[in-house]
């Protein structure tokens, strides 16, 4: 396993473009930004410093200095290279269309699925609003309108698969690839939502008299059947309940699947309570609206939990409490450590783990070794970034 370490401190007396002042640290500041990155290989577990993990900040005896590649002095503040192109907040409407036409054109297969799909969802949905204002039936304009919805949503992860591929930048270090995980909330929502007007409509079709039920709704059901179960067949490799999600993508394809099931059981229980009205089943609507309201929240509620976590940057569940407990015990089991003041864990997306450490140490020790100890405890749990404070006693 061959480690390319990105932590290189210099200690020189003076070093030129010192920039401490512009980033908001003091003289005496004992943050330290720590990270690796780690490639496969059959030789040794050896460290080894490389040009291409030159370190994002160098720590020095008395200050930190930024590289002046990525910091200018001329007022256009950018990190990565990307000059006056990575302006913050100036995203038109236009530049988001022609990013999502520029992605769909790379041959991402997923998005184009995804687009066929909201594509089939928008004609239907103008076909149903004219023929039910046309008609003068509202059930027909309601239904329209809720697909309307349903196709924003969608639209939304479209956007959101086409937004996470960029780079980060300065205004987003981390990149977009959280955009996902908030689009697939946003889908989890709307089906909680979802579930709960079913419920509703169920008890309002149990008071009111059933024998008004609209009948004609059954051909839009069916229609919307069709086409949702298309949807389905698109991303049926994302047709589970429980899903190990290892990407941000895979929270934002379950969640448009999901969309789609929700809305194919929505039709076929629509159906189903016209053919019992017609065989006449009393009480059909309320029963089948029941069964499909809590079959919609029992399908969506993993994934809500699971976005949820991750947006409230919850502990990683992909590391067990125990074994960062037993980490927190053998790093304050050391001579140099006098205790964990602090220890943050959290996913910034599915796989990607970062921590932050506060530790108080013995003065006048070397922090290297620590350092080192620490990154790589954290490192065998699968921690990506670790940043770690060391106040001295």
């Amino acid at each position: 396993m061959e480690r390319s370490i990105s932590f290189n401190p210099r200690f020189d007396n003076e070093l030129p473009n010192d920039r401490s002042s512009d980033v908001g640290y003091a003289t005496n500041d004992r943050r330290l930004a720590y990270s690796r990155s780690f490639q496969q290989s059959h030789g040794p577990r050896t460290p080894a410093v490389t040009e291409a993990a030159k370190p994002f900040l160098d720590r020095t005896v008395s200050s930190i200095d930024m590289p002046p590649e990525i910091y200018s002095v001329d007022g256009n503040d950018v990190f990565f290279g990307k000059g006056k192109e990575a302006e913050i907040g100036k995203v038109s409407v236009l530049q988001m269309v022609s990013e999502i036409i520029r992605v769909l054109r790379s041959g991402n297969r997923q998005m184009k699925k995804l687009f066929l799909l909201i594509s089939l969802n928008v004609v239907y949905s103008t076909t149903e609003l004219f023929i039910g204002l046309f008609t003068g039936r509202v059930g027909l304009v309601s239904d329209a309108f809720h697909l309307t919805f349903g196709c924003g949503l969608l639209t939304f992860s479209l956007f959101a698969m086409a937004t996470s591929r960029k780079k980060p930048d300065h205004a987003y270090s981390y990149g977009y690839k959280r955009l996902e995980v908030l689009s697939a909330f946003t889908n989890a929502l709307f089906l909680m939502f979802m579930s709960f007007s079913l419920a509703v409509e169920a008890l309002h079709a149990f008071i009111q008299d059933e024998s008004e039920h609209k009948h004609y709704l059954i051909v839009s059901a069916v229609t919307n059947l069709l086409v949702n179960l298309l949807g389905v067949w698109f991303f049926r490799n994302y047709a589970r309940v429980n899903i190990v999600y290892r990407k941000a993508e895979d929270m934002n394809y379950h969640s448009v699947c999901l969309h789609v099931i929700a809305d194919s059981i929505r039709s076929a229980g629509l159906i189903l309570a016209s053919w019992l009205l017609s065989l006449g089943v009393e009480n059909a609507e309320v029963l089948c609206l029941g069964l499909v309201s809590v079959t919609v929240f029992m399908l969506v509620m993993p994934l809500f939990k699971a976005t949820g976590g991750v947006l409230l940057q919850m502990a990683p569940p992909n590391i067990p409490s125990s074994a960062l407990s037993k980490c927190l015990r053998q790093i304050t089991s050391r001579e140099d450590v006098v205790e964990v003041l602090q220890a943050r864990f959290w996913e910034v997306v599915p796989g990607h783990t970062v921590g932050s450490l506060r530790l108080q140490v013995k003065s006048g020790i070397d922090e290297r070794p620590l350092l080192q100890y620490v990154y790589d405890v954290y490192h065998d749990l699968g921690v990506r970034d670790l940043t770690l404070q060391t106040d001295y006693t």
